[in-house]
């Protein structure tokens, strides 16, 4: 009976043995070294802006260093707001990021009365790619007519001429108006806020003399002020642009009259959602921060009038809480709402 017992229990030790050997039966796998599937890019705008471009630049040569391809979707709406959400709410593995801007995680979070994100519980910073400098431009005839060939001349006149000088912008909450509202702010001037539904016909307006001035993008007015079409002051940013190294910053140009630490750029960089394993924001941090520093990247961020701005994760994040606080202030000074 004992041996009986015995062989019963040989029998199982040595079916429980064999069952390891077979290969459905062993405890699961480790998962697969990331990556292993496809990536996908969201632009939270429309296709064949300047973020969707160096979106699909980026990824394509991502794929080579990732070993993956990298697919751009593109998912615009609510200034942004679409598209970044739809990330927030994915997986945290590192295949699906988003390229978020300055107004997706620091203005529109006080511009919109709802969010459906928190700008910084919501992602994981991976880094800033660059950012793009705005111009304060004027018609060359209206700053002939009233002898301004200066910035401190444009706001010596404000102050003598309160509410005389309007200057036009792609809408309430744009980047344009907000640079508009600190100047008005810091400078101690008054000026009329024209928005414009978008940025194209806010810049014609300017240019056909509706209008007196536009914080512009610089990549879409580099073009009319080498035309002599627009007169360029100043750039918005705290350090000069490569692409029009003569032109002063507003910082730098407007000293003694209130503008020391005037700064203000689009700024834009890669976000995955909250919790994504360190690992894997390193990685993807090493590898597109290799990217910006390429020649060809550097060349195509300067044909749209961007410089690139490659930092740590770490550094990234703190950039927007900066962001986030400067812009909460000025939004709520201006007194742009939308919803």
């Amino acid at each position: 009976m004992r041996f009986s017992l015995f062989k019963q229990r040989c029998a199982a030790a040595l079916l429980a043995a064999g069952a390891l050997a077979i290969p459905g039966a062993m405890p699961a796998a480790a998962a697969p070294a990331y990556p292993a599937k496809p990536l996908k890019f969201v632009v939270p705008y429309p296709a064949g802006g300047p973020l969707d471009t160096v979106a699909r630049a980026i990824g394509d040569k991502l794929k080579d260093s990732l070993g993956q391809p990298v697919v751009v979707e593109n998912r615009p709406g609510a200034g942004g707001n679409l598209g970044a959400d739809y990330v927030a709410r994915q997986p945290a593995d590192g295949y699906t990021i988003v390229m978020g801007a300055v107004a997706t995680h620091a203005i529109n979070p006080t511009l919109f009365a709802r969010m459906p994100y928190d700008p910084v519980k919501d992602f994981s910073p991976v880094t800033l790619v660059a950012d793009v400098p705005n111009v304060l431009v004027m018609h060359p005839g209206k700053a002939a007519a009233l002898h301004i060939t200066s910035l401190r001349e444009l706001v010596e006149y404000a102050r003598r001429n309160p509410g005389k000088l309007d200057y036009a912008s792609g809408g309430n909450g744009s980047a344009g108006h907000l640079s508009g509202e600190l100047f008005k702010s810091m400078a101690r001037v008054s000026m009329v806020h024209i928005p414009y539904n978008g940025a194209a016909p806010a810049q014609l307006s300017v240019l056909s003399g509706q209008t007196d001035m536009i914080f512009d993008n610089l990549a879409s007015a580099a073009a009319n002020i080498k035309a002599g079409k627009l007169k360029a002051f100043a750039v918005t940013t705290a350090a000069r642009a490569a692409a029009f190294p003569e032109l002063p910053t507003i910082a730098e140009a407007g000293k003694g009259l209130g503008l020391e630490g005037f700064d203000i750029s689009t700024w834009f960089g890669v976000f995955a959602p909250a919790n994504t394993p360190r690992e894997i924001v390193e990685r993807l941090n090493h590898d597109i921060v290799a990217i910006l520093k390429t020649d060809d990247m550097k060349a195509r961020l300067a044909r749209i009038g961007a410089q690139p701005a490659p930092g740590t994760p770490e550094q990234f994040g703190a950039l927007v809480q900066r962001e986030l606080r400067k812009y909460a202030q000025i939004v709520k000074a201006s007194g742009a709402k939308v919803d």
